[in-house]
C-alpha cells in the first residue's frame, strides 16, 4: 500500500496520482481519479469517526433486537436515546465539515410522519397526547437510523461491513432461537421466563419471521454475487428459513419462501452469473432448507394452515379500522393511539381478559392514527422499497416486510422498525458514490449493478 505524507485517510488522491506516475499509467487513469478532492475515491476509506459510528450503531441495533422480548420501557429507551445521540453527533460533524446532507426518500417519509404528529398535537387532533408523543419518538428514531445509515453507506467498506455483520448476526440468532425454542420452551434464551413460547428474543412468531425476512436476502445474495463459498451462504439461508418454519408463522413462511425464489430468479434474470452457478445456488439452498426443515419439523405450521377461519379477529379489527378512518379520514386520531380509540369501535371481543392493542394490519393502523395522508406516505415508501429492492435484491426484505404488514404488525416492535429503516437507508444511499469502478472477485460490492 502506498502511503503519502498526508496519510492514506487524508489524501487518497495523492496516493492514486503517485501510483499512476510511478507505473507510467497516468495517461490511462480516468481524469476523475486524479482530481484534487476525489469524491469517488474517498468512498473507499471511511474516516475513523464513521467507523466508530457504524460500530456503535450496530451495537445498538443488536441490543434492540435481543431485548425485544421485555415489556419494560427502558430497553427501547436505550435504543432510542443512543440512536438520537449518534444522529446529533453526526449532524455536528456535518456542520463542522460543511458537507451536504444525504437524505433519501425514506428519511423524508419518517421525518414527515414525525412532523405530522406534531401538527396533530398543535391542531388538537390527537385524542391522547402521551400516545402521540410515543409515536413521535418512534418516528424520530426511525429517521435517525435511516439518515445515519444513508450517510455511512456512502463508504463502500462500511456498507459491505454492515451487510456482512447483519447477515452473521441473523444466522447466529436463528440457530440460537431454534435451540432455545425446543430446548427451553417458555424461556427467552433459556434464562428469562415469559408467558409465551418465544422464538428467539421475540414473543410473537410473526415478528421473528419478519426479522428473518429482512436479512435472509442479505445472506443469500452475498453468496450469489460475491461467490464466497456458495454452499456456506446457502447453509446460512437454509438455517434461517428453517427457523421460520419451526416458529410456525403462516404469513412469514410464505414470505421467506417467495423471497428465496425471487432472489434466484433475479440473479438469473440480471445476467450476473452463468446458469450453472444459479443451478448450484438453487440446489444448495433447497438441500439445506429441506434438511433443516426436516430436523425442526413443520407439523405445527401445517396445523395452523388447517385452521378453519385464519382471519378470525383480523377481519373484525379491519372492520373497526374502516369505521375509524371514515370518522377521521384526513386528521387521524393521533400517532400511537390505536389501542386508545379501538374500544369505541370494537365489533369483536377476544375474551379471556385480553385486549386488542394493535390492528394486526400495519396499513390499517397507519390510516387510523395518521389519516389518509400518512397512509399515502407509507404507500409511496412501499413502492420505493419495491423499486429499489428489485435493483439491489439484497434489500428486497424491506419490501417483503411491508407486504407482511398487511396481515401482522411487526413494525410495532421498535427494533424491527429500526432494522427496516436501516435497510432502506442503505438502499437509498447517495448515487454520488456509485461512479466508483466496480471490483470483480471477492471484494466486489454485491449491491452494484
Amino acid at each position: 500500500m502506498l502511503h503519502c505524507h498526508a496519510g492514506p485517510r487524508r489524501d487518497a488522491g495523492c496516493c492514486i496520482r503517485r501510483a499512476a506516475a510511478t507505473t507510467g499509467l497516468a495517461g490511462r487513469v480516468p481524469r476523475s481519479f486524479l482530481s484534487a478532492d476525489l469524491p469517488e475515491i474517498t468512498g473507499w476509506l471511511p474516516p475513523r469517526e464513521a467507523e466508530w459510528t457504524s460500530r456503535l450503531f450496530f451495537a445498538l441495533l443488536v441490543w434492540g433486537v435481543l431485548s425485544a422480548w421485555t415489556p419494560e420501557r427502558w430497553p427501547s429507551g436505550i435504543l432510542q436515546a443512543g440512536l438520537l445521540v449518534l444522529a446529533f453527533a453526526w449532524a455536528l460533524r456535518k456542520a463542522w465539515t460543511a458537507e451536504r446532507l444525504r437524505l433519501n426518500w425514506p428519511c423524508w417519509v419518517a421525518a414527515g410522519v414525525a412532523a405530522w404528529g406534531l401538527a396533530q398535537k398543535a391542531l388538537g387532533w390527537t385524542v391522547y397526547w402521551r400516545g402521540t408523543l410515543e409515536g413521535l419518538l418512534y418516528w424520530l428514531t426511525a429517521f435517525a437510523a435511516c439518515w445515519l445509515v444513508a450517510e455511512l453507506a456512502c463508504w463502500r467498506q462500511l456498507r459491505s461491513w454492515m451487510r456482512t455483520a447483519l447477515g452473521w448476526f441473523a444466522f447466529t440468532l436463528a440457530v440460537a432461537s431454534v435451540v432455545f425454542y425446543f430446548g427451553t420452551p417458555g424461556k427467552v434464551f433459556g434464562l428469562f421466563p415469559v408467558s409465551y413460547r418465544a422464538v428467539g428474543p421475540f414473543l410473537n412468531r410473526d415478528h421473528y419471521a419478519s426479522f428473518i425476512a429482512l436479512l435472509l436476502p442479505v445472506v443469500l445474495w452475498e453468496g450469489l454475487i460475491r461467490r464466497r463459498p456458495l454452499w456456506s451462504r446457502a447453509l446460512m439461508a437454509g438455517a434461517m428459513y428453517a427457523s421460520v418454519i419451526a416458529g410456525a408463522s403462516r404469513a412469514g413462511s410464505l414470505v421467506v419462501t417467495v423471497e428465496i425464489l425471487l432472489l434466484l430468479f433475479l440473479a438469473w434474470d440480471r445476467g450476473h452469473e452463468e446458469v450453472g452457478l444459479i443451478r448450484r445456488a438453487a440446489g444448495w439452498t433447497a438441500f439445506f432448507a429441506v434438511t433443516f426443515v426436516l430436523v425442526v419439523g413443520w407439523d405445527v405450521l401445517w396445523q395452523r394452515f388447517q385452521e378453519p377461519d385464519p382471519w378470525r379477529g383480523r377481519r373484525e379489527m379491519l372492520q373497526a379500522a374502516w369505521a375509524m378512518v371514515r370518522d377521521r379520514p384526513w386528521s387521524g386520531f393521533g400517532l400511537g393511539n390505536w389501542a386508545v380509540v379501538y374500544p369505541a369501535y370494537a365489533v369483536w371481543d377476544p375474551g379471556l381478559g385480553l385486549y386488542v392493542n394493535h390492528a394486526h394490519n400495519e396499513w390499517a393502523e397507519w390510516a387510523v392514527e395518521g389519516g389518509l395522508p400518512m397512509l399515502a406516505a407509507m404507500l409511496s415508501l412501499g413502492l420505493w422499497a419495491i423499486r429499489r429492492g428489485l435493483r439491489r435484491p439484497w434489500g428486497i426484505g424491506a419490501a417483503a416486510v411491508l407486504v407482511h404488514s398487511v396481515v401482522d404488525f411487526p413494525l410495532r416492535r421498535l427494533a424491527l422498525a429500526v432494522l427496516l429503516f436501516t435497510l432502506l437507508g442503505m438502499l437509498g444511499r447517495s448515487p454520488r458514490r456509485e461512479r466508483t469502478p466496480h471490483l470483480r472477485g471477492p471484494n466486489a460490492d454485491p449491491g452494484a449493478r
